[in-house]
């Protein structure tokens, strides 16, 4: 049994949306995870709410206000129409906007909590050298958080493989543009294709088993190699 020209087209689409939304997620996540680590302003619970909504919030309520913001009636895609732009609901672009929303705290999470751990002697060390906040940011939190990067990218990159409700509602179900690997399993086995459906759903099993088994031994190897 080998996979059919649509799987293997939505396995693309995954992938390539997968490495966009990690790609933009570390852009956008590490200096706010920077920020609710070092700040101490005294409401920064609601930030940190905000961030942390995705996981509690079931993926077919995201996904529909996303559909209601992004289609040509909602705000942003209202907007879009005005300017004689096409809308970005079920186009590629709108599961990114989705799955960075719904993937963020699985990368701003990991990145904020090795923030806090690095503390800031280090910093300070590099401060009397007269380093500067980017240099010390750069030269000295960036390499020491390490760990919490590779954690942030995987788990990010992982949840965006597995995602299911968001990107159905943001994006339908259209082969070649926005059909991924989630729904392509569904739409096997609601016509009763279980062995297609077994050969993407074990792909899956396997490719995430592996991601996290690597990102558990790199961190070990991290945490052994402090002094």
């Amino acid at each position: 049994m080998t996979l059919s020209d649509a799987d293997l087209t939505a396995l693309i689409i995954t992938l390539k949306l997968a490495c966009t939304t990690t790609a933009i997620l570390l852009l956008l996540g590490t200096p706010l995870a920077w920020w609710l680590a070092r700040t101490r302003w005294r409401f920064k619970f609601l930030i940190e709410a905000m961030v942390a909504l995705p996981l509690v919030l079931p993926p077919t309520v995201l996904g529909f206000y996303l559909l209601i913001t992004l289609g040509p009636h909602g705000a942003i895609g209202g907007l879009m129409d005005w300017l004689g732009m096409k809308p970005l609901a079920f186009t590629f672009s709108g599961l990114v906007i989705g799955s960075v929303i719904y993937s963020l705290p699985f990368v701003v999470q990991p990145l904020q909590g090795t923030f806090a751990s690095i503390g800031t002697r280090s910093l300070e060390v590099a401060s009397t050298l007269r380093a500067s906040p980017i240099d010390r940011f750069f030269t000295v939190e960036i390499p020491l958080a390490r760990s919490g990067f590779l954690t942030a990218a995987v788990l990010g990159f992982a949840h965006t493989v597995g995602e299911f409700g968001v990107v159905l509602m943001i994006g339908g179900n259209i082969p070649g543009q926005t059909q991924v690997v989630s729904i392509a399993i569904y739409d096997h086995v609601e016509v009763l294709e279980y062995s297609q459906a077994h050969w993407l759903s074990g792909g899956l099993l396997l490719a995430s088993f592996l991601m996290l088994m690597i990102v558990y031994a790199l961190n070990r190897r991290f945490l052994v190699a402090q002094p």
